[in-house]
């Protein structure tokens, strides 16, 4: 999987020198960091709407455009996917309570 997401990234990256009259992402880009958000949150919209409904394929679908609208705002603010996962795999192993509990005591 990672493999997709680091060619995305290298697309991602290469659309931030495109024209944005030829590159929906570099349309994006040059919308600024609102726009980037409002996309996100209609994907996320989206998705719960898609999984209240139970629409698998649909689900899967809408996960995919927020994975990618998410992976353009790494892009923008100059964060790797690789962080990302780092940081998942910082999870790996750790309860959900357990990881909360360790974001509020700092």
């Amino acid at each position: 999987m990672s493999d997709v997401l680091t060619k995305l990234s290298e697309v991602l990256e290469e659309r931030k020198q495109a024209d944005p009259e030829s590159s929906y992402v570099a349309k994006l880009y040059s919308q600024g960091l609102d726009s980037i958000l409002k996309k996100i949150g209609e994907e996320a919209t989206e998705t719960v709407m898609a999984a209240k409904d139970a629409d698998a394929d649909k689900v899967i679908y809408e996960v995919a455009d927020l994975w990618f609208h998410s992976m353009v705002l790494l892009a923008h603010q100059g964060l790797s996917h690789g962080a990302v996962l780092s940081e998942l795999d910082r999870r790996f192993g750790l309860s959900g309570l357990e990881e909360k509990a360790s974001r509020t005591e700092k």
